[in-house]
């Protein structure tokens, strides 16, 4: 399986979205209204759907799910080492913390279906599942020591946070979704990943920031190298199939989530040098995460 060709797909959209913002005179209020609806609709949509429908349950996954806490784990260690290694200002390495292991859901969720189809996306939907409140927690935390936010209160209006959690509830009542219930939230989960790829694309600037070159090359070589290898390497060690351990690679491999920007900027202020991280990160994710799916699908 050629593993380039196969994501080709997702990045083009990626790109897409880029040229539409440069090219198509859409302004900036347009595409931060594309970032909220798929932010607080469409996306929580997809996950609810995914988690609320799948036959999965948390046992069934449970080595897939402490490989992702363990590489999740593995990036807030690695990325706290930034500040006695770098020296960074204490806001400029609570903002860009983050950028060791969150992860970009839009790019996951598209690179697993693809992958794998329904099977795939509902694996990684567990994933999610859990990682996105931990990811969340650590994210907010750091930067709620030296700002103004509180971690339970983020945590508790976060959207992504809620549909998981009424997506487990949903599974566990033992109720069936209604046929136009269900209706509605498929097609709105059609959407999400499309125009998420597409506003990601136009999220995208390189522009410089203070941000020192070892900070930029230590954030990208903690998300996109060490955190796939260490998934790779937890995942063999656990003896996880094939196909779960090319998900946890997946999930490890893929860039920083742009929330990751709204999230400093709303919280520090020092946004910038967090979306160059995200940007950058993106633009080389588009040759790394097909590598690391690729020694991920071996045998």
């Amino acid at each position: 399986m050629n593993f380039a060709l196969l994501l080709l797909p997702d990045f083009l959209l990626i790109i897409g979205g880029a040229l539409l913002k440069r090219t198509r005179g859409y302004d900036p209020a347009f595409w931060s209204g594309v970032e909220r609806l798929v932010y607080f609709v469409l996306f929580p949509a997809l996950l609810f759907r995914s988690i609320a429908r799948s036959p999965l349950v948390l046992e069934d996954a449970a080595r897939l799910i402490a490989t992702g806490v363990a590489f999740t784990l593995a990036g807030m260690l690695l990325s706290l080492l930034a500040k006695p290694l770098l020296r960074l200002p204490h806001p400029t390495f609570a903002a860009c913390f983050q950028c060791g292991f969150r992860f970009n859901t839009y790019i996951a969720l598209a690179a697993a279906s693809r992958y794998g189809g329904e099977s795939a996306l509902a694996l990684i939907s567990l994933l999610v599942g859990v990682l996105v409140p931990l990811a969340n927690f650590a994210a907010v935390g750091m930067l709620a020591r030296g700002g103004r936010g509180h971690v339970v209160v983020e945590l508790a209006r976060n959207p992504l946070v809620l549909a998981c959690v009424a997506g487990y509830a949903w599974r566990w009542s033992g109720l069936v979704l209604p046929e136009i219930a269900a209706h509605i939230l498929e097609l709105l989960a059609a959407a999400a990943l499309p125009l998420g790829l597409l506003a990601v694309g136009a999220g995208l600037t390189l522009t410089r920031t203070s941000l020192p070159l070892p900070a930029l090359a230590w954030w990208h070589g903690v998300k996109l190298v060490a955190l796939p290898a260490i998934a790779l390497g937890v995942g063999h060690a656990l003896a996880l199939p094939v196909n779960e351990r090319a998900i946890a690679v997946i999930m490890a491999a893929v860039p920083t989530a742009p929330s990751a920007y709204i999230l400093a900027t709303q919280m520090s202020g020092h946004g910038a040098p967090v979306a160059l991280l995200i940007s950058s990160g993106t633009v080389i994710a588009a040759v790394t995460l097909p590598l690391w799916l690729a020694i991920a699908g071996m045998g």
